[in-house]
């Protein structure tokens, strides 16, 4: 006999570990079901917290972050293994997928563990689940998170050729490797292989990095690149093959090898096995569901939020989308999402971003003015050693509004939230040149780009 639930979710991960919990405080019983062991879905166990987790391993492992005080030659470690990458890796990951475990527990969600699918649009049924083999629901979120694309025409075996899941789980380091996509995650991750002494080569058959960003701060991050000993192949695209060696990539212009390949060309909606037709649901060629702005697919009572819709695509979004689309399921009022989204890529250095970049400012015939500060000009980054960065802010040029926040550089996922709710609050230019910040801080840098940006040259 079906247990039944107000709200069942297919996911533990940001989207649906959010929407449970947010369900459980409207008073609603709630059931999410995983199918791993460990709660969190693909951003706590393969994908955001190991990545990040891995990122800090190689920063204090290498000694990169002192390196400007004590030579380039400096390390913690004279030899790192993939086994020390992974050590720290799995300890963050055991801890943040029993946070995640914890809190719904105590929040009286209802964890089920097992592979589930859609019987029809009220009905789950479940393989591998101890306490039953199938629930209904008056509503259902599907957030079953995205994992790497995987196409058929690249030779993945693990070993030679891996994407960012099983790159975590590599027995040792190579001593040369080819990042095929220069998207977030393959820039991260060749950030990480170049601070390691790997020799790195970053493929892509765009003609640009990161095209969403603002372009001052893309092109410091590809003149760190360089300063790493990162190799740029961009506007190229060429076909993978396995070696005795290792892997060939053969382009236009010539061929690369090396020891091993990391494929970073997208990601793909969980999809497979729900049973969407089921539901009258379908996916497109991504894996991804159509969504309304309060996350509800066509077929009524069924929602879907986090990786599997799309765009963003990010951890911090997903919570909200999940926390909002279990508002919508049980009737409780949610106001639209706060505009704009920040941003954060976990390069080496840091980058974040948020509000209008000055390409679209241009675009749309907006007046405006840019305020500059370099980190290497702020007492807070001389004195740990992170003079790698630029903060750029954007102001109308009439009224001094803030307009966006951009900045390369160690700690900027962290600080760009002062400017976002700078932004959230329609404030500008005065708002920092009359603030007070602490002192020695990297804070200080949207007091000096304001300041910048009031006696600096007009633009736009």
């Amino acid at each position: 006999m079906a247990r039944n639930y107000d709200l069942a979710v297919i996911g533990s991960g940001p989207a649906g570990h959010s929407a449970a919990i947010q369900a459980r405080r409207l008073g609603a019983r709630v059931a999410i079901v995983e199918k791993r062991y460990a709660a969190g879905g693909e951003c706590v166990n393969t994908g955001t917290i190991p990545s990040k987790a891995m990122r800090e391993a190689v920063l204090h492992l290498t000694g990169y972050r002192q390196r400007g005080f004590y030579g380039a030659g400096y390390t913690v470690k004279e030899t790192i293994t993939a086994e020390d990458l992974r050590r720290r890796t799995y300890q963050v990951v055991e801890l943040e997928s029993g946070v995640f475990d914890g809190q719904l527990r105590r929040s009286g969600v209802e964890v089920l563990r097992g592979r589930s699918f859609f019987l029809d649009p009220r009905r789950l049924g479940l393989e591998g689940c101890a306490e039953t083999d199938e629930i209904r629901a008056d509503s259902i979120l599907v957030a079953s998170g995205s994992t790497p694309a995987r196409p058929a025409s690249v030779p993945f075996d693990g070993a030679a050729v891996v994407d960012s899941e099983s790159f975590l789980s590599i027995p040792s380091l190579p001593r040369s490797i080819i990042v095929m996509g220069a998207g977030v995650v393959g820039v991260e991750y060749a950030c990480m292989t170049a601070v390691l002494g790997i020799r790195t080569v970053l493929v892509d058959k765009r003609e640009g990095l990161l095209g969403f960003l603002d372009r001052d701060i893309v092109e410091g991050l590809r003149a760190h690149l360089g300063e790493l000993g990162v190799s740029l192949r961009l506007g190229e695209e060429g076909r993978i093959v396995r070696t005795p060696g290792g892997v060939r990539v053969e382009l236009g212009a010539g061929a690369l090898e090396a020891e091993m390949l990391l494929y970073a060309v997208g990601r793909q909606g969980n999809v497979e096995g729900l049973g969407l037709e089921k539901a009258g649901l379908e996916a497109d060629a991504r894996g991804r569901i159509g969504v309304d702005d309060h996350f509800r697919t066509r077929t009524p009572g069924i929602f879907a939020a986090g990786d599997v819709v799309g765009f963003p695509s990010l951890a911090s979004v997903s919570m909200e989308q999940g926390r909002r689309a279990a508002c919508c399921a049980l009737g409780a009022s949610a106001p639209p999402m706060a505009q704009p989204l920040p941003s954060g890529i976990y390069t080496i250095p840091e980058m974040s971003t948020v509000g209008a970049t000055e390409a679209q400012l241009k675009a749309e015939g907006v007046p405006y003015e840019t305020g500059l500060a370099r980190f290497g000009e702020i007492a807070r980054s001389n004195i740990v050693g992170n003079t790698c960065g630029l903060m750029k802010l954007l102001f109308h040029r009439e009224t001094g509004r803030l307009l966006g926040v951009h900045i390369l550089g160690e700690g900027a996922a962290e600080l760009v939230h002062i400017g976002q709710a700078v932004l959230a609050f329609g404030g500008g230019r005065d708002y920092f040149l009359e603030t007070v910040f602490n002192y020695p801080t990297l804070a200080e840098c949207y007091k000096v780009a304001a300041m910048a940006g009031e006696s600096g040259p007009r633009r736009g």
